[in-house]
C-alpha cells in the first residue's frame, strides 16, 4: 500500500507474501477481493462465502505447510486452485466397412519406457460372456474371417479432430504370446516412389480367449519422436455387397434433381465471355474402362462424371484410400450418391453409345452418330491418287505406265507414245504427264514434230531394245505429277 509496483519479480512476491502474513487489514483483503473478481468474474462471491467479513487469519500457519499448497485445492489467502482440465480423448475415424459395437479399451498413448528406438507397450482387457457370444455366433464371410471381430486401431496421439489410423515404425502385435497378421506393404508401380502401407484395423480375434480369462496385448513399436494412442473395439464387419444395398436403400439423387444441376451448371451467365451450350459425359467407367453398371459420384465433386459403384467400392475393399477416381479429390462413402438420370441414359442407350452430351435444358444427346459422320466425310474427302502399275512389261519391252488403278480400285487406259500425239508429252489418267527420259536434247529438238522424221524411225526401228533390270522391267517412263 503505497509503495513501488516495480521491481524484480522474486522481490515482488516477498514483498506480497509478507504483506499479506504481517499486515493484514480489511482494506486488504478488500483490495485482493477487487482484484481477483476482475481477472475471475465467474467466481466473484467465493471469499464471501468462504470466509465471514472481518474474521482475522491467521497467515503464517500458511507459509510452513508446502505440502497444503501443492496436494491441497487452496492458494494464498483461500483462492481456488484451478482445476486442470481433463486430457481431450483422442476420436478415430468412423470406417465404412467397419460398425463399431462396443469400447473394449479407449485410445490409450504409447509411453516410452526408456530411450531405445524399439519399445513395447502392454494393453489388456476382458471379454464379457456376451461380447464371446457375439463372436462365437457370428457369420463368416469367408473361411476363417467372422463378420463379428475385435480389431486394434492405432492413430496419432492428437485430440484436435478425428485421426485416422497410422502405423508407428516397426510395428509388430503380439496377443496372448502369438504375433498376429499386420498388413504389409502396396508395391509402387511408380519408379522413385516408396511402397505404401495400408493402416487399417488390425483383427486380433482369432488369437483371444473368448472366455472370461484377461487378453494381454503387446505393441512393438519405433519410438521416433511421434506419439501414438491404441485402441481396441467391438466391430462388425461388412462387405462391399453390404455397402452398396446400403448406398441403393439410402442415396440415389433422383432424375428430376440431376436436370436441375445440369441446368446450374449450363445456365447463361452475362458477365462470362465463354458460354457453355453442352456437357459431354462419357459411359465408360474410368476405373475398368468398362460401360457403367451403376453410375456413382461423389457430392462435393463439381464434374458430372460418374464412375461404376460396384467397383469402386470393390477396390476400396481391397485397398481403402476413398478418393475420386475423376478429380482426385476425397470421396468418403456418406457423400455417394448413384445418379438416377444417368441410369435411366444407360438403359434407354445401346452398348455402343459410348459417349453423350448434357444440354441447356437438362436434355442429353448420344454423340456417337456425330463420329460416325466424321469417319464418313474423311473418307469422302480422301483424294485418289494414281498408282502406276510396273511390274507386268508389254510385248515392245515399255511399262504400262498407262495403265494405272487408283487407290478406290478404278483403271483406265490410255495411249503413251514416244513423240506422237500432239507433240508433246502424254497425259496420263489423272492429269500426269508421261515423259521419255531416254531422249536427249538434241533428239528432242530433232523429233519434235507431230510425227517425226522417217530417219527417225528408222533408228528407232534399228535400235537395240532397252536394257531390263533385275525385276524385268524398264527404266525409261515415270509418270510426273
Amino acid at each position: 500500500m503505497g509503495r513501488s509496483k516495480s521491481g524484480l519479480k522474486q522481490d515482488l512476491v516477498g514483498r506480497a507474501l509478507r504483506l499479506v502474513q504481517t499486515d493484514y487489514s480489511p482494506e486488504l483483503l478488500k483490495n485482493v477481493r477487487q482484484l481477483y473478481e476482475s481477472r475471475f468474474p465467474k467466481t466473484s462471491g467465493w471469499l464471501a462465502a468462504r470466509r465471514p467479513e472481518g474474521v482475522p487469519v491467521a497467515y503464517s500457519s500458511l507459509s510452513s505447510s508446502p505440502t497444503a499448497t501443492s496436494q491441497g485445492a487452496d492458494y494464498l489467502n483461500g483462492i481456488s486452485k484451478p482445476i486442470q482440465a481433463p486430457a481431450a480423448e483422442v476420436k478415430l475415424v468412423p470406417l465404412p466397412f467397419y460398425q463399431t459395437l462396443e469400447t473394449l479399451l479407449s485410445p490409450t498413448e504409447l509411453i516410452a519406457q526408456n530411450n531405445e528406438k524399439l519399445q513395447d507397450s502392454q494393453c489388456i482387457f476382458e471379454l464379457t460372456p456376451n461380447q464371446a457370444d457375439q463372436i462365437r455366433n457370428a457369420s463368416e464371410l469367408r473361411p476363417g474371417i467372422r463378420s463379428i471381430q475385435v480389431v486394434l486401431r492405432i492413430c496419432y496421439t492428437d485430440s484436435i479432430g478425428v485421426q485416422e489410423d497410422q502405423y508407428p515404425p516397426n510395428i509388430a502385435v503380439k496377443v496372448n504370446q502369438s504375433y498376429c497378421h499386420v498388413p504389409g506393404y502396396y508395391p509402387s508401380n511408380k519408379p522413385g516412389v516408396e511402397p505404401r502401407r495400408p493402416c487399417r484395423p488390425v483383427n486380433i480375434t482369432p488369437w483371444l480367449h473368448l472366455s472370461n480369462v484377461t487378453n494381454r496385448v503387446t505393441v512393438t513399436w519405433g519410438n521416433f519422436g511421434k506419439r501414438y494412442s491404441v485402441a481396441v473395439y467391438l466391430v462388425r464387419v461388412f462387405t462391399a455387397a453390404d455397402l452398396f444395398s446400403q448406398l441403393k436403400l439410402c442415396s440415389v439423387e433422383s432424375a428430376e434433381r440431376c436436370r436441375e444441376r445440369i441446368q446450374d451448371k449450363l445456365r447463361f451467365d452475362p458477365e462470362s465471355e465463354i458460354a457453355t451450350t453442352g456437357l459431354r459425359v462419357s459411359l465408360i467407367c474410368p476405373l475398368v474402362k468398362m460401360r457403367l453398371g451403376v453410375p456413382c459420384r461423389v457430392l462435393t465433386c463439381a464434374h458430372l462424371q460418374c464412375f461404376d459403384a460396384v467397383f469402386f467400392l470393390q477396390m476400396n475393399e481391397k485397398k481403402p484410400t476413398w478418393t475420386c477416381p475423376v478429380c482426385d479429390k476425397p470421396a468418403p462413402f456418406e457423400l455417394l450418391t448413384i445418379d438416377g438420370l444417368l441410369s435411366e441414359i444407360l438403359k434407354e442407350t445401346s452398348e455402343d453409345i459410348e459417349e453423350i452430351e448434357y444440354l441447356t435444358d437438362g436434355s442429353w444427346r448420344p454423340i456417337s452418330d456425330d463420329k460416325e459422320r466424321d469417319r464418313e466425310r474423311e473418307r469422302s474427302n480422301t483424294p485418289e491418287y494414281p498408282v502406276v502399275d510396273i511390274c507386268i512389261p508389254e510385248a515392245n519391252g515399255h511399262s504400262p505406265a498407262h495403265s494405272s488403278t487408283s487407290l478406290t480400285g478404278k483403271s483406265g487406259n490410255g495411249s503413251v507414245g514416244m513423240g506422237g500425239g500432239a507433240g508433246g508429252p502424254a497425259v496420263a489418267p489423272g492429269g500426269g504427264a508421261v515423259v521419255d527420259l531416254t531422249l536427249d536434247s538434241s533428239s528432242e529438238e530433232e523429233g519434235g514434230g507431230a510425227g517425226g522424221d522417217s530417219e527417225d524411225t528408222e533408228d528407232s526401228a534399228d535400235s537395240p531394245a532397252p536394257k531390263r533390270g533385275r525385276y524385268n522391267y524398264d527404266k525409261d517412263l515415270v509418270t510426273a505429277y
